[in-house]
């Protein structure tokens, strides 16, 4: 570009424009910042910054730019909303919303200001309010493809899985190659129980955006293995590793030699596991395989249905070696011991798991009628986290977590047990696998796995649902358990 052209504000301008719209982000950025320093009062221009700052993958140096422009010219309303998105994306749920409040006010009419408070009220958990907006919107956009994929998540969080499905259906229809609403009807097909269709659309999952296939071929779709080696790979959070690794020991009943990989804290346990040759850590070398398959892609390698769920239990249990240490870790079993878990993983990097994470896990205050309940000795099974609202002391937890270093050491502890109380953590799983009774405190939105008004679970003989009546509402399904440990305490003590 010659010497002039850098000193025209109008020329970088329309360059930064052109760069954007080609895709090569990084140098609209510079553009645009160029622009900025030779008229830094142009609104438009930190708009743009900001618009090719998200492109490039820097939210929190866009959602600086949005306010930037904002600062310039306070009635700049697209990036009330872009700043809203931003916000959102960031996790910075209060802001957006504020944001998107005001972006809603100064477009009225403008059927993106209602979608972007609706997503944003959706990640709150205010979900009728999200659905009025999404309406509101597809009033003037009935044929936003994406806003009724959002309105149908929605409805399955108010529990209309019909009216979700309903959504999910006409959104796919309009863009039939969309993995992330291809996914998302998945999710809502296995909450209602439609196995025959959920499976197969839940492999849209490795075409979305976000997802990170390993590369691995030949994939397996559940033939005669004939004596080849095959790769089971975990592929999200511990909690699914744990429930679908069930399905391994079948994997060897189809003629081959298993190799898993999964996350490290899961090595030692699942060594333990039948059926598997060997067991890696996820970023270790692997050895020689044939095919690959998935965890969560094994129920489809199987052609799973509600009625063929394998669900016996226990299939975990902990190395013997450590049962010792473990018993000598907690305290005497004069009353029902039971383990408690109220929070998952925080995800600091995951904007989008935190929403979940949000709503799934629990104040640890809230466990306080537990407390009450004679005959009980509560005992920690939360992983320490230093971000977390430590548990009040008038929860008498008893705290063996120190020292705890894997899922093989907590798979110990549980072991102790009477039974578990807890989120919906890996720390559930991993009792309902090892055949521990579990109360599992539900969020109202809950996961698909757990399906739809069941109190009990296919997946897990042992364990039972106390799922939210609203969204925040913890002091209800904490009151019914504590009833029933009330019974059970009860119970033990007239045994005794």
């Amino acid at each position: 570009m010659p010497h002039s052209a850098l000193d025209d504000p109008a020329t970088l301008f329309a360059r930064g424009n052109a760069l954007l719209e080609a895709g090569a982000t990084a140098e609209a950025v510079a553009a645009f910042q160029a622009c900025a320093r030779l008229a830094p009062g142009h609104a438009a221009t930190r708009f743009n910054l900001g618009n090719a700052l998200r492109a490039a993958g820097r939210p929190v140096e866009a959602a600086e730019a949005f306010l930037a422009c904002l600062a310039r010219d306070p009635d700049f309303a697209p990036a009330c909303l872009n700043l809203a998105d931003t916000l959102r994306c960031l996790g910075l749920l209060a802001e957006a919303e504020t944001a998107a409040r005001t972006a809603l006010h100064r477009l009225p009419l403008e059927p993106a200001a209602a979608f972007c408070l609706a997503n944003v009220r959706h990640d709150q958990g205010a979900f009728d309010e999200a659905a009025t907006l999404y309406r509101r919107g597809l009033a003037r956009r009935p044929d936003h493809a994406g806003a009724l994929g959002s309105l149908g998540n929605t409805l399955r969080a108010q529990g209309d899985l019909a009216g979700s499905l309903g959504a999910h259906d006409r959104a796919v229809a309009l863009a039939p190659e969309d993995a992330d609403l291809r996914f998302n009807r998945a999710t809502a097909l296995l909450a209602a129980g439609d196995f025959a269709r959920g499976w197969e659309e839940y492999e849209w999952r490795w075409r979305r955006r976000q997802a990170q296939p390993r590369g691995f071929r030949p994939p397996w779709f559940g033939e005669p293995l004939d004596g080849r080696t095959i790769l089971l790979h975990a592929e999200q959070g511990l909690g699914d590793t744990l429930h679908f690794v069930r399905y391994a020991p079948l994997v060897a009943t189809r003629g081959g030699r298993v190799v898993l990989e999964v996350q490290p804290p899961l090595v030692r346990l699942l060594r333990e596991m039948r059926g598997t040759a060997v067991v890696c850590a996820r970023g270790e070398a692997l050895p020689r395989f044939d095919l690959h398959c998935p965890l969560l892609s094994l129920p489809a390698a199987f052609g799973t249905r509600l009625g063929t769920i394998p669900a016996g239990v226990p299939y975990l249990r902990p190395p013997d070696d450590l049962l010792p240490a473990a018993h000598a870790r907690l305290p005497a079993a004069s009353a029902l011991r039971v383990g408690v878990a109220w929070a998952g993983s925080a995800h600091a990097d995951d904007a989008g798991a935190q929403v979940i994470d949000r709503r799934r896990s629990l104040p640890p205050a809230a466990l306080l009628p537990l407390a009450r309940v004679p005959g009980l000795r509560l005992v920690s099974l939360q992983k320490h986290e230093p971000d977390r609202a430590p548990p009040p002391p008038e929860l008498g937890l008893f705290d063996p977590m120190a020292g705890i270093s894997d899922m093989a050491d907590t798979a110990a502890l549980i072991a102790q047990l009477d039974m578990v109380v807890s989120a919906d953590t890996a720390v559930a799983h991993l009792a309902g696998a090892m055949g521990v009774p579990v109360a599992l405190l539900s969020r109202s939105d809950s996961c698909w796995r757990w399906l739809q008004d069941r109190d009990d679970s296919p997946w897990y003989p042992t364990l039972r649902l106390y799922r939210q009546p609203s969204p925040g509402d913890w002091a209800t399904p904490v009151a019914r358990v504590a009833a029933d440990l009330a019974q059970r305490a009860a119970r033990q003590g007239r045994a005794a």
